[in-house]
């Protein structure tokens, strides 16, 4: 018989994390462990990393309906096919808990060539809004770390001094040298979106995330369509459930790239459902983390080096917090890598620090 229990735990970062939404200081997330019976020492662990005020989840009921999946775990089938559709976190959390299980509850959710720490993978290196001298001084960081693709967050600042950072590094860097990506999480009204694409296409960037705010299909459409600079989907894939609904979308909008957040957006199940339509229609696609911890981060990359996508992959966010939990997850040059001689504090992840 299986049994689960569920324990909130609040992830505090380093140092405060600009987006246009405002800026982070701490990130919620609720773990799920789950253990059969008879082998109660056999733990399979899963994070619902839910992110407030932007996951489609994020709503009155939360904790009373994780709670209800842990108290109802033997119909887990119910949980994944139907049950949870519209709590993509919580479906995450479930999915990875019990393919944790499946696999003795070792953190090896897709063994691989990644997973024995043989191959790494290519990921960008982000840079957090901020004051100019403060996003000037991650971008030396990110180069002097051996990063090749940088990701800017960008529409928190004023415009103009957003530009002059990204001159600062073409100057010195061409485009066959480090690829440039900005993200400005919709912080372009509709009016002026085309106008700013024209300015960032100058600088040879690679593409821009969520120009304008989602929802807004018929501009994006416009957006998309007209652009200098490729764009790609992100937050506009979120609370997209019904399969009819999701194609409806990606043919109105027609973008140049989709980016997929498990957390965000149902998990590998949901993920792979978005992956098929983009790659039908010929349009690129790659993975980012969502501020997850260092559980959620390890289950998304292990799944991620099974695509073999070899564009740089949004993976880098496992160093934001304080109180991360250890993992075999290391950032080098640029790549992830999975250290497998180091293992984990599996103690540590099932006992105090997160049960009680």
């Amino acid at each position: 018989m299986l049994k689960a229990e569920a324990i909130r735990y609040v992830l505090n970062f380093k140092c405060p994390s600009g987006t246009s939404r405002g800026v982070l200081t701490e990130k919620e997330s609720w773990f799920i462990r789950i253990w059969e019976d008879s082998s109660p020492t056999v733990l399979g662990l899963g994070e619902c990393a839910i992110l407030r005020g932007l996951s489609a989840d994020d709503r009155p009921g939360y904790e009373e309906k994780v709670k209800e999946v842990c108290e109802n775990i033997g119909d887990y089938w119910y949980w994944l096919e139907e049950g949870l559709q519209e709590w993509p976190s919580i479906h995450f959390g479930l999915e990875m808990a019990l393919l944790d299980l499946k696999n003795e509850g070792q953190r090896i959710f897709y063994p691989s060539p990644f997973t024995q720490g043989d191959e790494a993978i290519n990921i960008n290196g982000l840079i957090w809004m901020g004051e100019a001298d403060f996003m000037q001084q991650q971008i030396r960081e990110k180069l002097k770390a051996g990063f090749n693709c940088i990701k800017l967050k960008i529409g928190a600042i004023d415009f103009e001094q957003e530009v002059k950072l990204l001159k600062g590094i073409r100057k010195e860097f061409s485009a066959d040298q480090i690829e440039l990506r900005v993200d400005a999480n919709g912080a372009f009204a509709p009016h002026e979106a085309m106008a700013k694409l024209k300015r960032l296409a100058e600088l040879e960037l690679h593409s821009i995330e969520q120009p304008i705010k989602a929802g807004q299909w018929n501009e994006m459409s416009r957006l998309c369509a007209e652009t200098p600079l490729p764009i790609a989907l992100d937050e506009e894939l979120i609370g997209i459930f019904d399969s009819k609904e999701k194609e409806r979308l990606i043919d109105t909008i027609r973008p140049q790239y989709i980016i997929l957040k498990p957390s965000l957006v149902g998990g590998f199940a949901g993920s792979r459902e978005w992956i098929d339509l983009a790659e039908d229609r010929d349009i690129p696609w790659w993975i980012t983390s969502a501020l997850e911890s260092n559980i959620g981060l390890n289950a998304i990359a292990q799944w991620t080096h099974t695509l073999n996508n070899p564009m740089p992959q949004g993976l880098g966010t496992g160093q934001l917090y304080t109180n991360n939990i250890s993992s075999p997850l290391e950032v080098s040059e640029g790549m992830l890598h999975f250290k497998a001689n180091e293992g984990w504090d599996i103690e540590a992840l099932t006992q105090t620090n997160l049960f009680k």
